[in-house]
């Protein structure tokens, strides 16, 4: 059996682990579970380092479970939190939960006849009839409020940094935790508990219910992976428009490739190792190869292709990279047409913007672009002067005289121009019905 720990360390992915978790690993089959609340439709790349633990966990031999939390989602947990969050419905937490095991299937398998087969499972399943009292009478008096008070997430909340203090409901978050490693523990034989460093108060509450509850020859263990941040020490995942991802409807696989393809050489390096499945020796001869001529970037190109064909498709990379090579390299009108319109605004943000009227069409470009409505050209004169050298396009298509007229049939997706003036300066006009 491969070794899972050995796996993480040389990855990077290892913050801390219980005495003995690695020799139990090399010598049993295990079941481990990694929790995630299903408080949007959606993961982000922030969990991703979590879910690659449970891909390599599942490769290495050992059986993943992925716990989605319908419970814990409508409580809210402290740990890493400011303030606490909103509470969710039971008809959106059930469609999370669905969007999310969809996402999911991409790094594990669910499917097949194998004992390491993935499983999801769902702790509301096992909290929703489970009544107060039965919960402080087989939960509640194992764990001492002294023991929970001394947790860093509690702590951290209680001296000053939430604004209205810990309510009650967070404050029980870890008990509620304990108690769904316990009753997988019981129920699935789940013995090891994975998650990011941020859970690790969480995650001891629950291997110390189990021994306090079963007795202390209960074999129970946690190990978890660092918080991942950029190499200036910022959040990992944020862009200016929020995070990253893994819905092509909120984050588009456009978007998503540059993301990485933007990384610094540092964090690429690093990023690398723990978001894509490539073995050791791929990884160090990318690296050194990187290394003698960082300006090809082949450690940002060779990453981003990993992930954005893992978490979408190597088509939507296929149309990841010819979107890049629209701005950047050299491409065609064909191009531009075989993007659908999110990858396209994607592709333009940031570019000077313009808004016409559908009756404005029908006009000499030289007229139209040089209107207060759509001024791509200080005068008719700088336009004329462009045009005749060659440097002016429409919809990468040179322009091969100034005063033919723009019409519907230029129109991108029904309703989009794209002007390029020169080499590196494009316009984008919306024409409005």
């Amino acid at each position: 059996m491969k070794n899972f720990v050995e796996e993480l360390k040389w990855r990077g992915m290892l913050a801390q682990i219980m005495p003995g978790t690695e020799d139990y690993l090399q010598h049993n089959l295990t079941s481990a579970y990694l929790g995630t609340d299903p408080t949007a439709d959606s993961l982000h790349i922030g969990h991703l380092c979590g879910i690659m633990m449970l891909r390599h966990f599942q490769r290495c031999g050992h059986k993943p479970y992925l716990l989605i939390g319908g419970a814990t989602g409508m409580i809210g947990d402290p740990s890493g939190k400011s303030q606490e969050r909103n509470l969710l419905d039971a008809d959106t937490l059930y469609h999370n939960q669905e969007c999310i095991k969809k996402q999911v299937s991409k790094f594990l398998d669910f499917e097949g006849n194998e004992p390491n087969k993935a499983e999801l499972v769902n702790n509301y399943d096992w909290m929703k009839d489970f009544s107060f009292l039965d919960f402080a009478r087989e939960v509640g008096k194992h764990i001492t409020v002294n023991y929970m008070m001394a947790k860093d997430s509690v702590q951290k909340r209680l001296n000053g940094e939430a604004r209205d203090g810990l309510s009650f409901t967070e404050f029980t978050y870890q008990l509620i935790q304990g108690y769904d490693f316990l009753y997988q523990y019981q129920h699935y034989g789940v013995r090891l508990q994975m998650g990011g460093n941020d859970q690790w108060g969480n995650m001891t509450t629950g291997t110390e219910l189990i021994r306090r509850t079963l007795g202390q020859e209960a074999t129970a263990f946690c190990l978890t992976c660092p918080l991942i941040t950029k190499s200036d020490g910022k959040k990992f995942g944020k862009t200016e428009s929020g995070n990253v991802w893994l819905d092509r409807k909120r984050t588009s696989p456009y978007a998503f490739y540059q993301f990485w393809l933007n990384v610094s050489d540092d964090d690429a390096e690093r990023y690398i190792r723990i978001f894509t499945s490539l073995d050791r020796e791929t990884i160090d001869a990318l690296i050194a190869e990187h290394r003698q001529d960082p300006g090809r970037r082949i450690l940002q190109k060779r990453l981003a292709a990993e992930v954005t064909a893992m978490v979408h498709s190597q088509e939507d990379l296929d149309m990841a990279i010819a979107a890049s090579n629209i701005l950047f390299g050299k491409s065609t009108k064909d191009d531009l047409l075989h993007l659908d319109e999110q990858t396209l605004l994607d592709v333009f943000n940031g570019v000077p913007r313009f808004t016409l009227d559908k009756a404005q069409l029908g006009q000499p470009a030289v007229e139209l672009f040089t209107s207060d409505a759509a001024k791509v050209f200080s005068s008719k004169g700088e336009m004329r002067k462009l045009v005749q050298g060659g440097g002016v396009s429409l919809n990468k298509e040179k322009l091969a005289a100034f005063d033919r007229p723009v019409t519907a049939d230029d129109l991108i997706d029904g309703k989009y121009l794209i002007v390029q003036r020169g080499k590196k300066n494009y316009f984008l006009i919306t024409v409005k019905a």
